[in-house]
């Protein structure tokens, strides 16, 4: 069974001048994986079991479930056997209507995967990315009924170079944790953050840091908006996030019990708007719904792929820390 990362350090006593008491290091607490992030055989369909493999200092996570899509789209059973023009109708309605981090490990060399391995992008039901001090990675999950034998004999193609396929649960992964190693699905603070429900999702290790949310263009005179009745140094800190997405709308989990949740969905409607580069405003509406006792924030999305962008670029509001740090205008030459 997998660990949390870090032990549990016993006290070294010193008693009077004689020599230092050896007491033993316990050993790290165990923490499992609850039963609903257990990694199972055949996972597809099932995209939150990925982090019982993302290893535990990732600091990003996004989830692109291509699978509930077309489930929602009415062509839950199409895949790269199907008609050119029904898979070309469902990549054009779920770049439209989908909020997609990423478009698929595959789609860059479509063609090829199917004419020299016989499977393409409508073949993967999900794919899960990750980010951290040891770089990225990812796990992509293949439908139940394809031949695994293809995607391993995929692997010399260089988009999947370093790749492992883990053929009893159709997986293809790349720089997940190995055997043993502490994983996301083993934090205990993280479970919460999860929505099995989602079609897409962005989970995130720490807070955002005031400036990088409010943008690239943002002055002093935006940040200094903030301060008073939306101070933010009157926020809870916060250790970790998610924003889950479906069908137009948006759930922001923050944790549990949380007595800053208004607080924070107050910045977020007066969250300053800086006209000259994305911001917040432009891929969510400014109202939102706060439920404090489950830790969430509901939004609505104005263009799906402009929340995305939003998202990954960390221009959330309701996920600042409760800090504000001294602005300095950058100098030029």
């Amino acid at each position: 069974m997998r660990s949390l990362l870090g032990a549990v350090l016993s006290t070294v006593v010193l008693a009077g001048c004689s020599a230092p008491a050896q007491t033993p290091v316990a050993a790290p607490a165990p923490t499992e994986i609850p039963a609903s992030l257990e990694l199972p055989a055949h996972p597809t369909g099932q995209a939150w079991r990925a982090l019982a493999l993302v290893p535990a200092d990732a600091t990003v996570v996004t989830i692109t479930d291509f699978d509930a899509m077309r489930a929602r789209f009415g062509v839950p059973d199409l895949t790269s056997e199907d008609l050119m023009a029904d898979r070309s109708a469902f990549w054009e309605r779920a770049r439209a209507e989908g909020v997609l981090f990423t478009d698929g490990l595959l789609r860059d060399d479509h063609s090829r995967f199917w004419l020299d391995h016989g499977f393409t992008e409508d073949d993967v039901d999900w794919e899960v990315r990750f980010t951290g001090p040891r770089g990225s990675g990812y796990v992509v999950a293949f439908r139940p009924g394809l031949d695994m034998t293809r995607v391993a004999a995929a692997r010399r193609e260089k988009a999947l170079t370093g790749a492992t396929v883990m053929t009893d649960e159709h997986l293809l992964v790349k720089g997940v944790a190995a055997e043993g190693e502490p994983v996301w699905a083993a934090d205990p603070a993280l479970p919460d953050l999860t929505d099995e429900r989602a079609e897409s999702a962005y989970l995130r290790r720490g807070c955002i840091p005031v400036r990088t949310a409010l943008g690239d263009d943002a002055t002093a005179e935006h940040q200094a908006t903030l301060i008073g009745e939306l101070d933010p140094r009157n926020l809870d800190e916060l250790t970790a996030f998610s924003v889950s997405f479906s069908e137009g709308l948006a759930t922001a989990r923050l944790g549990e019990s949380r007595g800053d949740l208004i607080a924070r969905g107050k910045i977020t409607e007066a969250w300053p708007r800086v006209t000259t580069a994305m911001g917040f405003a432009d891929g969510f509406r400014r109202d939102v719904l706060n439920d404090p006792s489950t830790g969430r924030i509901g939004l609505r999305t104005k263009a799906p792929q402009a929340a995305a962008a939003v998202t990954v670029a960390d221009l959330l509001p309701f996920a600042i820390c409760d800090a504000i740090e001294p602005w300095e205008e950058p100098t030029g030459l």
